[in-house]
This record gives structure tokens, C-alpha cells and sequence, in this order.
């Protein structure tokens, strides 16, 4: 898929939507695993970020399989919701299907890209996941550099972006993009320096948040406002409230979102009838 990814050129004639289905057997639990040790989630539940990396590879493939006017490589993530809609069993099989659109371009002549995918384990809804990512960056005439702004709310923490975290992250979640990888790659898509994935900060974001409250994160909708270049320091904050989040990278808000905390009652075992008895 990553190769494919490279060599995919731009479609001439597209009509800014699509739309296909990509069919999981079953979620690894090695991976799941691995996943959780990395980010420090407990247990082995199927965490909500964990989710979209299942979604993003269902993006990827409806990118590849219909012609889309803009090239993959070099995609920067800007905003994603994520939502749980029951327990997701990690060995039942799921259905993603993926909706493509291009909105017209932003009033400063910024591109998008929104994909929505749906997951379901049979007739069931079992996640969402909403995807906004960046095509072309818009003008910056006229407008300032945004300016340091000092934190709000309680800080729960924080955590250091390795130099090699772009590619650790790239080799558990199958995002190769160049932006995260290497300072040459990273040129090579226009970008100053090499930053780490979106899902990247979210993720450890959300297992702060998890051990901070001790409730697990049923949905979470965030934006990302500024780059986390590898080798830099993060720092998370909560709101008074406790609703609402930001994740702070040299004295910017990087991240600013929302979540919303839920119990699932158990997953029913594999091949069960929830309504027998």
C-alpha cells in the first residue's frame, strides 16, 4: 500500500467524492498489544485511538482504489473525531466503509480532504471515524505568526518526542509518510524538519487523560493546530471543567480537543446471541 501510495499521480478528471469498503477478518491482538504497551494504555481493551489506525488504513485503501485530483505522500492531518458505539470485540470482523469529499477550497485558498468511515460488526455501528486532512496550505498574507499562549486548566503530565519517534509510530500504525520520517524526507514534502504523526499526540494525550480521570475515553474530537517536531517536549492540560484538553509544544497550543467518557458493558463472547435468554 505504501508503494502504491508513492507511485499514485493525481487523477485529471475527478469528481472530489468517493467512496469503497475495506473488510477486517479480525483485530490483531499482538498488534493491539503492542499498541498499548506503547502508549500506556492498561489492559488489553481495544483503546478508542487504537481505532483509527483501522480507519485510516480503510482511507488509505478508498484513496488508492478511486481516483482522488491530489497526491497521497505529504497529507498533513488537521482534525479527526473519533467515537465508539459499543464494545468493539477484537475478534470479530468489521466492515469499514469510507466517504471521500473535497470541500471547496477555504477563503485563503486552503485544500481539504474529509474522509468518513463507519465501522460495523454486522448490522452494528461499532465506531466512527471523521478525518480532515490538509492537500494544499493557503495563503499567509496578512496574517501573523501565531504567539506563545500560557496553558489553561490542570497540567496532567507530559512526554518527550523521541527523534526516532515518526518512524516507531510510522512501523506500528503503516503510516510511512515522508513528513514524520527523516530531515531529508521531510524536505522532500516541503516541511522544515520532521514531525510526528497527529494520531501520534492524541493517542498519548488520550492515555493521560485515561489515567488522570480513570475513566476510558468513549469519544474524542480534536484539532491539530500546530506541528510537534520530533525531539521536542509536550505537556497536556485539562480544563476546569474536565471537558476539554490541550497539548502544548514550545509554548503553542499543538493540539485542542474534546472528550466524553462512557462504561461499555462487557462484549458478548464470539458467536454469542446477546438477546438469547
Amino acid at each position: 500500500m505504501l508503494l502504491r501510495a508513492l507511485l499514485k499521480r493525481p487523477a485529471r478528471a475527478s469528481t472530489g467524492q468517493a467512496s469503497a469498503t475495506w473488510r477486517l477478518d479480525r483485530i490483531d491482538r499482538d498488534h493491539l498489544r503492542r499498541y498499548n504497551a506503547a502508549f500506556g494504555f492498561k489492559g488489553d481493551a481495544v483503546p478508542l485511538t487504537f481505532l483509527y489506525l483501522l480507519a485510516q488504513r480503510a482511507q488509505l485503501a478508498t484513496m488508492l482504489a478511486c481516483p482522488i485530483p491530489f497526491r497521497i505522500p505529504g497529507l498533513i492531518h488537521v482534525e479527526n473525531r473519533l467515537a465508539m458505539h459499543g464494545p468493539v470485540v477484537p475478534d470479530a470482523p468489521l466492515a469499514l466503509t469510507t466517504a471521500l469529499q473535497l470541500p471547496p477550497p477555504a477563503p485563503n485558498g486552503a485544500l481539504h480532504a474529509v474522509l468518513e468511515t463507519r465501522a460495523f460488526d454486522s448490522e452494528r455501528l461499532a465506531f466512527s471515524c471523521d478525518s480532515t486532512y490538509l492537500i494544499r496550505r493557503g495563503s499567509r498574507s496578512g496574517r501573523d505568526a501565531p504567539q506563545p499562549e500560557a496553558p489553561h486548566g490542570k497540567a496532567l503530565g507530559g512526554w518527550t518526542v523521541a527523534r526516532d519517534a515518526g518512524r516507531r509510530y510510522a512501523a506500528l500504525s503503516g503510516d510511512w509518510n515522508p513528513i514524520h520520517l527523516w530531515p531529508w524526507s521531510a524536505r522532500l514534502m516541503g516541511m522544515r524538519a520532521p514531525i510526528i504523526h497527529g494520531a501520534h499526540t492524541l493517542a498519548k494525550a488520550c492515555s493521560l487523560l485515561q489515567a488522570a480521570t480513570g475513566r476510558d475515553i468513549a469519544a474524542v474530537w480534536c484539532r491539530f493546530l500546530q506541528p510537534v517536531p520530533l525531539d521536542s517536549k509536550v505537556t497536556l492540560h485539562l480544563d476546569d471543567a474536565g471537558n476539554e484538553f490541550i497539548a502544548v509544544c514550545d509554548g503553542r497550543t499543538a493540539l485542542r480537543g474534546r472528550w466524553d467518557a462512557t462504561t461499555w458493558p462487557a462484549a458478548p463472547a464470539v458467536g454469542a446471541n446477546p438477546a438469547a435468554g
